[in-house]
């Protein structure tokens, strides 16, 4: 009986999470619409990339994933033919704490004046 390899894909480890590469990925809306989503699941709670519907091609949603991967904000595991996607919140708050709930609250401060 032979199994399929595993399909794995990169993350940065916790102390390879840089400052600058978090801001960047959080500076783009659909990137932040997608931690926004992330984020108001439970705790440890991931989604499927097709749970979270954005307003963008199928290949523009592909690289804005790989760039908050890459970045460390978020996980990637496959689970059978579907990404799923979960927040590094406790990555995240260790390495910088208070940033992603002060970039949150932020967005839902600017969204509520929009």
């Amino acid at each position: 009986m032979s199994t399929s390899p595993t399909r794995a894909l990169d993350h940065p480890e916790r102390e390879e999470i840089r400052l600058e590469a978090v801001l960047h990925a959080l500076s783009d809306p659909m990137r932040l619409q997608v931690v926004r989503f992330l984020a108001e699941l439970g705790e440890g709670e991931g989604a499927a990339c097709s749970a979270i519907e954005l307003a963008i091609s199928k290949s523009t949603t592909t690289h804005h994933f790989r760039v908050l991967r890459e970045a460390g904000v978020i996980s990637q595991v496959y689970q059978g033919t579907a990404k799923m996607n979960a927040l590094r919140r406790g990555d995240l708050d260790a390495l910088f704490p208070g940033l992603l709930e002060s970039v949150l609250s932020a967005d839902a401060a600017q969204r509520q004046r929009a």
